[in-house]
């Protein structure tokens, strides 16, 4: 019996009689054969292996919670439930956010090195420089989630936070007559949380009765959240509700007004972005903006897969949909679900 015959049966092509096939079976059972994913990769000039990119940073008062962590692990499942079925693993990399920004050699040195490993680099928000991502997009298939869409050089999926953003100010203004909102936004750096905050200021500002009472900037934290609590404490006045650009934000930011006996929503609204479980098994729970996690990263991995296999192919944004997630914090009664 060939080589040729054998490779044939184990890559499950048509050219080999059944009862061929069926002696080529048993011997690779009776042996306990199991084909070297290495060598064959290396004959299809593939790695065969994709790679996830995130930053990761520790809030300064936990050794547990990360920023952003809840986020990057639907992304994770979203992109391995689209490898599975072709067996490719994924190789996960997370940099800390001070690796991460500026012109560093070091993160651009780290990248290249990564990239030597892996058929393509799915790319979470939130890294950057976008001088190093060009270059390496030279070099290897990219796609970004939650990137720029001015970004020339990578495929994009994100998420329309325009709309799910005007959804939640209007409802707070609207059904609970909040007047005087304080916007926690996220990284500057992060095109997620320049679009929310850009989306919160001119839906604000169309309402004549209703006025910002302050804003923070977060690192989308709890803890970040906490620390805009004893912001907006130490400030002369009070908003009626606050408006956080992540729930992990908006968890720290309940959990600081609890401990300042401040009621929610009875005092003071308290809103999300993403939709994590969490949110759902909060007291009260968290009305938010639900964004779906796990299909960016499958559509992010889809498109990234195409562009292996078609490298010439013309570039492609995604925008996934959002939608209002009403619960209690805002105010609204228990089990009031979707807007």
């Amino acid at each position: 019996m060939s080589t040729a015959t054998v490779s044939r049966v184990v890559h499950g092509q048509d050219r080999v009689r059944p009862a061929t096939r069926q002696r080529v079976l048993e011997v690779i059972e009776a042996l306990g054969y199991v084909p070297d994913s290495a060598a064959q990769s290396m004959a299809r000039r593939r790695k065969e292996v994709i790679g996830l990119v995130a930053v990761e940073a520790r809030s300064p008062d936990t050794e547990i919670e990360h920023e952003g962590l809840l986020f990057i692990e639907e992304v994770l499942r979203g992109v391995e439930s689209t490898l599975s079925p072709l067996g490719w693993p994924v190789l996960i990399s997370v940099r800390r956010p001070e690796l991460s920004t500026g012109d560093d050699k070091d993160a651009y040195q780290w990248l290249q090195r990564m990239s030597a490993k892996v058929d393509g680099l799915v790319i979470a928000e939130g890294f950057g420089p976008e001088g190093q991502l060009a270059k390496l997009a030279a070099r290897i298939p990219v796609a970004l989630v939650a990137g720029s869409p001015s970004v020339p050089y990578a495929d994009i999926v994100g998420i329309d936070n325009r709309a799910g953003v005007t959804a939640l100010v209007r409802h707070l203004i609207e059904e609970h007559g909040r007047t005087r909102l304080w916007f926690v936004g996220g990284p500057r750096e992060a095109p997620d949380a320049q679009e929310r905050r850009t989306a919160f200021a001119q839906t604000l500002a169309r309402y004549q009765g209703a006025r910002l009472a302050g804003s923070s900037e977060g690192r989308f934290g709890a803890y970040s959240g906490r620390l805009a609590v004893r912001e907006i404490l130490a400030a002369p006045e009070v908003p009626d509700a606050i408006v956080c650009a992540n729930d992990q934000m908006a968890i720290g930011a309940i959990q600081e007004l609890r401990g300042a006996g401040i009621r929610v929503p009875a005092d003071v609204s308290v809103t999300g972005f993403d939709d994590v479980y969490l949110g759902a098994m909060l007291t009260p729970p968290l009305t938010t903006v639900h964004q779906p996690m796990r299909l960016l990263g499958e559509r992010a991995c889809s498109l990234l897969l195409d562009r292996i296999g078609e490298p010439g192919r013309p570039r492609r944004i995604e925008r996934l949909p959002t939608r209002l997630v009403v619960r209690e914090s805002c105010g609204c009664p228990g089990d009031a679900g979707p807007a």
